[in-house]
């Protein structure tokens, strides 16, 4: 067995460096799942003892393979840590405000009504400067959005810390924001006010250069964003501005609902598609004007100088729309591809996509776990995979094709390219969205060319004009095609049973797929279909993910309990939106029921929920489950009940009946709850106890004196 597996390998030789970008993914992944933070001298150990192990083992094949192997998880796995401690700053305890604050805008996000601001190079008197935060996140109203990025400000906010996961497992926005170097979140309660730079805390300015070329291009994305919507007014002229700054927070709401729910939001989502398009219409324009001219045509490799103007166009427009990470995956790609015209070699190869994702992952290991990251390489990898094993086809068929053919061909190919990436994405859209467009592909095949044929043509048009100031005119044109994507957005968002939602997913089920997935796509062998026996595994463990029966939020003001048809029942249907929200769409459901008025019943079977002004009793197969409200109503339901979650402190009383109590002090340590009710056990899962002992969580583990980097 271990002589076939070594031939197998030796068979797929050339395919070797693709999982490269695995093993270093694959050590990223375990760092972020440590429940607590790994010493540096650990993961600097790792990599030389795998070194150390695969000299030793230089002449035996199978032990050699396993020590590069383990050097590239270990690789990944020191890459992220030191990643992390590299951002280590202070971070906001608790709640703080109204508070003065001051600092640079370094960062606009237009919103529909208002907008919302990054601030740097802080100063809060309420704060020491060893404990104020690098940057926080500041929403502000829409009188005041008229903010520059470099201006100088002060203002009343209430500062915040970046809120805790909303149930343990859902998006964990505190890892999001240590990795944005973001202290604290809040909103202004005050106007805002100018101020001189030289009375600013800056005073004296001492940033890198690298520094103030972010802020330079900040001002210059705004710049544009601003010449775009002055241009083009309403909605058309968000969605241009989104097209080419990478700016989405003025697109109104209900378009956003329109463009998910019809499959087109990856339209506004700057990524290969966007990139390839303008690297090939710079490519091809350059190309055929100097084709025009003979001396030059006749005596200079064009197609190569064409390759260079679209390789700084592509630069320039990953700067400029903010260098996401699908952007960034693209703009490596589309380097690879235009250094490959440039020396001669095959453009578009699963090489490309391999060296993409392992410098994504060197810069910033923790996009890793970001939609972004794992829906635009899945796409991107199935597709490559895909046109590997057509490509002997598609060349016959070309060679017999028509000019008139080329039409079908394209929507062909549309068609073709939408239904293998939806494929692809669908597992990590309904991990991270909890939903599915039904009727994407309809809305690709008429929306994709319009986007490529015609908005993103007019886009890079508008680039070329702005500096002269005429970039109405090609602005006005493109709207139109705007304007015709949303109109099929909405329309096919309106069909019945346009959006499928599902329910959470487990995070295993999910790595299976994926690793399924990457085994079917990265060898080239028929061992290659072992990869899909793992994605069946996954698929089949999607429906035995059981939803939790009782959650409660972080602060206590939100409880739910789950009905017999598995739908959920909450204590309030207008507090703490945010969970409310996260809860039900991890559920799969769109809406809820309220629990039962004092004295009423509800639910049934085997489930059932009755309330009085002090609590609650919920009952799930065969136990009970007491919702105190109030602490007097302990005493009297801790006798009855195996489960006892309290909203209000319970200091030292005791009760030997329950199974388990969770009272406000739990909550505050540890985060939102959610617990599993079965016959003979009872199982609790808090959000501290998934994310770990982190510096991104609650209770932050110690790294040492922090840095101060102002």
């Amino acid at each position: 067995m271990r002589a076939r597996v070594v031939e197998l390998l030796d068979q797929e030789r050339e395919r070797w460096p693709l999982w490269l970008p695995v093993g270093a993914a694959i050590g990223i992944g375990i760092y972020f799942a440590l429940p607590m933070e790994p010493p540096m001298w650990l993961a600097a150990t790792l990599p030389v003892v795998a070194i150390a192990v695969g000299l030793l083992s230089w002449k035996r094949p199978v032990a050699l393979i396993t020590a590069a192997a383990m050097g590239i998880v270990a690789l990944g796995f020191a890459a992220a840590t030191w990643r992390t401690l590299q951002l280590d700053a202070p971070v906001l305890e608790k709640r703080l405000g109204p508070t003065s604050v001051t600092g640079q805008v370094v960062r606009v996000e237009p919103k529909p009504k208002g907008a919302r601001i990054t601030l740097a190079r802080l100063k809060i008197p309420r704060l020491a400067p060893a404990k104020t935060p690098d940057r926080v996140r500041i929403r502000v109203r829409r009188a005041e959005a008229d903010l520059l990025a470099g201006d100088w400000i002060t203002v009343k906010a209430m500062l915040l810390p970046p809120p805790a996961p909303a149930a343990p497992g859902a998006f964990d926005f505190a890892r999001h924001a240590y990795f944005q170097g973001l202290g604290a979140v809040g909103f202004a309660v005050g106007r805002v006010r100018r101020i001189d730079a030289a009375t600013g805390p800056g005073a004296g300015d001492s940033r890198t250069i690298a520094q103030r070329f972010r802020l330079w291009l900040a001002k210059l994305r705004q710049s544009v964003h601003r010449r775009i919507t002055d241009a083009l007014k309403g909605t058309a002229g968000a969605v241009a501005a989104a097209l080419m700054t990478g700016e989405r927070g003025a697109i109104p709401a209900h378009v956003m609902d329109s463009m998910r729910a019809s499959g087109l939001a990856h339209l506004l989502a700057i990524s290969g598609l966007h990139i390839g398009l303008v690297t090939g219409i710079l490519f091809f324009a350059i190309r055929g004007l100097l084709a025009m001219i003979e001396p030059v045509a006749l005596r200079f490799a064009i197609k190569k100088w064409a390759a260079g103007v679209a390789l700084m166009g592509a630069l320039a427009y990953l700067l400029l729309t903010g260098m996401t990470v699908p952007t960034q995956r693209a703009f490596v790609m589309a380097a690879l591809v235009l250094l490959a015209v440039v020396i001669d070699r095959t453009a578009i190869s699963m090489r490309s996509v391999a060296w993409a994702a392992l410098i994504v992952l060197a810069v910033a290991p923790e996009s890793l776990l970001g939609a972004s990251f794992q829906m635009s390489f899945a796409a991107v990898i199935a597709l490559v995979a895909t046109y590997e094993a057509l490509r002997p086809l598609v060349r016959r068929w070309r060679s017999r094709l028509k000019w008139w053919h080329l039409a079908l061909l394209y929507l062909a190919g549309v068609a073709l390219t939408t239904v293998v990436a939806g494929t692809a994405t669908a597992p990590f859209a309904a991990y991270h969205f909890n939903r599915v467009a039904v009727y994407g592909l309809a809305a690709n095949l008429v929306a994709v060319p319009i986007t490529a044929l015609w908005i993103m043509p007019w886009a890079t048009m508008a680039y070329l004009l702005m500096p002269f100031g005429l970039e109405g005119v090609a602005l006005a044109p493109m709207g139109w095609g705007i304007d015709g994507v949303i109109a099929i957005a909405r329309s096919v968002s309106h069909w019945p049973g346009a959006v499928a939602l599902v329910p959470a997913m487990s995070a295993m089920a999910l790595v299976l797929v994926a690793l399924g997935g990457l085994w079917l796509c990265l060898w080239q062998r028929p061992w290659r279909l072992a990869g899909l026996s793992l994605i069946a595994l996954g698929l089949v463990a999607v429906p035995f993910a059981r939803p939790p029966d009782v959650m409660v939020s972080g602060d206590g003001r939100l409880m739910a309990v789950r009905t017999t048809d598995g739908g959920l029942m909450l204590s309030s249907l207008k507090r703490n939106r945010f969970d409310r929200e996260s809860w039900l769409r991890r559920a799969g459901l769109e809406g809820a029921k309220a629990w039962p008025s004092p004295a009423g019943l509800a639910a049934g079977s085997d489930r059932t929920i009755t309330c009085d002004d002090v609590g609650c009793l919920y009952r799930a197969r065969g136990n009970t489950v007491a919702l105190v409200k109030r602490a007097d109503a302990f005493l009297e339901d801790c006798w009855v009940a195996d489960l006892v979650i309290a909203v209000v402190p319970l200091r030292r009383r005791r009760c030997p009946k329950p199974k388990l109590v969770i009272d406000r002090f739990d909550l505050w340590r540890n985060g939102a709850y959610a617990m599993w009710i079965d016959r003979d056990f009872i199982r609790a899962e808090s959000v501290l106890g998934t994310q770990g002992l982190r510096p991104w969580s609650r209770i932050r583990t110690p790294r040492g004196k922090r840095r101060q980097r102002r």
